[in-house]
């Protein structure tokens, strides 16, 4: 066994607002397990939600609980391995791995037909005790987790999107973006610039970003946006209307989290379009359905977790293909979460905060 202390630093969750830094036992490695040592853990909006307390995370009338706390939360997290399970075969101490959010359970008919992204079960680092995540200074990575070697090379600011990244994949990827289709990203935070970065890659005839915070829609047109709207400024429907002829947009990409970004796509994008919802919300957005179906007939595609998405975002943002600097905006010390965890909820002059153990 390595020689590791018996005892970490951890954020645990016990109940919406009630986060607090701990003094817990160091997990050490089964079998079939590999231990890490946190190097930085980024914030996601989910984090956030769930902190302030979201339904969507600790149940209510309308969904079942899905945190099982205590918890130590945080899925955005890179760490170096300092032991290994005796069965377990590809990787060395020293190494530098990203693991997938989810640690499915390969045995539910979601899993057995290679949808693990949707495994019944559904544990994700962060939200159930039994896969504790990365807001502490070690992290067990459990039997059936998918782990991927990350270049050491690759700076942290850089490293720490893999898994927002990922995610922004395959979102991207639902939308069957082609060269002609005039595309609407809305919402250009960490996972928003991640899919304008992938959007670029795939050369859309007009790709067109709408955010309300100016000093993102800067750093959208950077990575590759051709027009940027701040809705808060600008009539944004109107817009992206007289720029198609009055017909409306081939696809839309919702990554905001806000309702009114669900109605704003529906406004805007045309008939017979694709709209991709990503977000996760606070709580229930209502819209008329019947834009959907006898109005314009859209596809609406839903976008979950990163499937097979890890490997080639790796080598796409150690090779500078994906776009990285100036995501990261912020970095906190763990004894600093509550700093953080503000700054990422309010969204002011922030993009992707990180929370380093020490």
């Amino acid at each position: 066994m390595a020689d590791l202390p018996k005892k970490m630093k951890a954020l645990v969750a016990t109940k919406p607002g009630d986060y607090k830094i701990m003094e817990v036992d160091v997990p050490r490695a089964g079998d079939d397990d590999i231990i890490i040592k946190i190097e930085a853990c980024g914030i996601c909006a989910g984090d956030a939600k769930a902190y302030h307390g979201a339904e969507r995370f600790w149940g209510g009338p309308n969904q079942p609980a899905y945190m099982k706390p205590p918890v130590i939360p945080g899925h955005e997290f890179i760490g170096h391995v300092v032991e290994l399970g005796k069965n377990v075969k590809g990787f060395a101490i020293g190494d530098r791995v990203a693991s997938d959010q989810i640690v499915p359970c390969w045995d539910c008919r979601f899993c057995k037909t290679g949808h693990y992204w949707m495994c019944q079960k559904h544990d994700i680092y962060g939200f159930q005790n039994n896969v504790n995540g990365g807001f502490a200074e070690y992290c067990r990575l459990p039997k059936g987790s998918l782990n991927w070697q990350v270049p050491k090379d690759i700076p942290m600011e850089s490293a720490i999107l893999i898994e927002p990244y990922s995610c922004a994949k395959h979102a991207v990827d639902r939308a069957q973006v082609t060269p002609t289709d005039v595309v609407v990203q809305a919402g250009v935070g960490c996972l928003g610039l991640g899919m304008v970065g992938y959007l670029r890659m795939h050369n859309p005839g007009k790709l067109v970003v709408l955010d309300m915070k100016d000093d993102r829609l800067e750093l959208a047109r950077e990575f590759g946006a051709d027009i940027v709207i701040n809705p808060s400024k600008e009539d944004a429907v109107k817009k992206v209307l007289d720029l198609t002829d009055g017909y409306g947009c081939d696809i839309y990409i919702e990554a905001t989290g806000h309702p009114a970004a669900v109605k704003q796509g529906m406004d805007m994008i045309r008939k017979l379009g694709r709209f991709v919802e990503f977000s996760v919300f606070g709580a229930e957005t209502t819209i008329d359905w019947s834009i959907i179906g006898d109005v314009k007939e859209l596809d609406l595609l839903g976008a979950h977790l990163s499937p097979y998405c890890f490997p080639p975002v790796i080598e796409w943002i150690a090779d500078g293909k994906l776009p990285t600097k100036g995501v990261v905006s912020h970095v906190f010390k763990l004894d600093d979460w509550e700093k953080a965890f503000d700054l990422a909820s309010s969204g002011e002059g922030a993009r992707r905060v990180v929370i380093v153990p020490n």
